[in-house]
């Protein structure tokens, strides 16, 4: 199957958000651009959410994504962090919509092992591994860049090979929703 598209992998958070783009041209995939947007230099949580829908809108109307992935949250113990980070995910989907850009959600564990193999990987396995499956000469200081990156490598991945929606009762009932996949 040919996949021709741009997807803009998105690391949410509400002091640094990871952002990576890839080009996916003849089911081969690009690294377009991968960087962090920061929000250190403002005070308030408002204006650190203003900044990253300016940003993330500043991402899409330069890239022209067709779709747009992002880490879904991850449940913590800290009620706070995780109203911030929902936030923060929140307006960098809203700047995304506003383009009407598709959404899709992967998460951490699933985007680790679409990328290492390994759901528990750690941030520097994960920026490793992106490193030598695009050829990357020069990787970010800030490893949330790679994830970012590694959120829309995930999605590609998904899009090339992607699983059967739902479980299954039985073998005919996966031969008869999946004719294609069973030779």
């Amino acid at each position: 199957m040919e996949i021709n598209k741009t997807i803009l992998g998105i690391d949410p958070g509400s002091n640094i958000m990871g952002y990576g783009v890839i080009k996916v041209t003849n089911s081969k995939a690009k690294v377009i651009a991968l960087g962090v947007i920061k929000t250190s230099g403002f005070s308030g949580h408002y204006q650190k959410l203003s900044h990253i829908f300016d940003r993330t809108l500043y991402l899409v109307d330069e890239y022209k994504p067709d779709e747009t992935a992002l880490e879904a949250p991850f449940f913590g113990k800290n009620v706070q962090s995780m109203l911030k980070l929902g936030r923060a995910q929140g307006v960098a989907m809203a700047a995304s919509l506003y383009r009407n850009i598709p959404i899709f959600e992967y998460a951490p564990l699933r985007i680790k092992q679409s990328i290492t193999g390994n759901g528990s990987a750690t941030k520097e396995q994960v920026a490793y591994f992106l490193k030598q499956m695009y050829n990357l000469e020069i990787m970010p200081d800030d490893l949330d860049a790679t994830d970012g990156l590694a959120t829309a490598v995930c999605h590609f991945l998904q899009l090339k090979n992607p699983v059967s929606g739902g479980t299954m009762k039985n073998w005919e009932e996966f031969i008869r929703k999946n004719p294609g996949r069973v030779k």
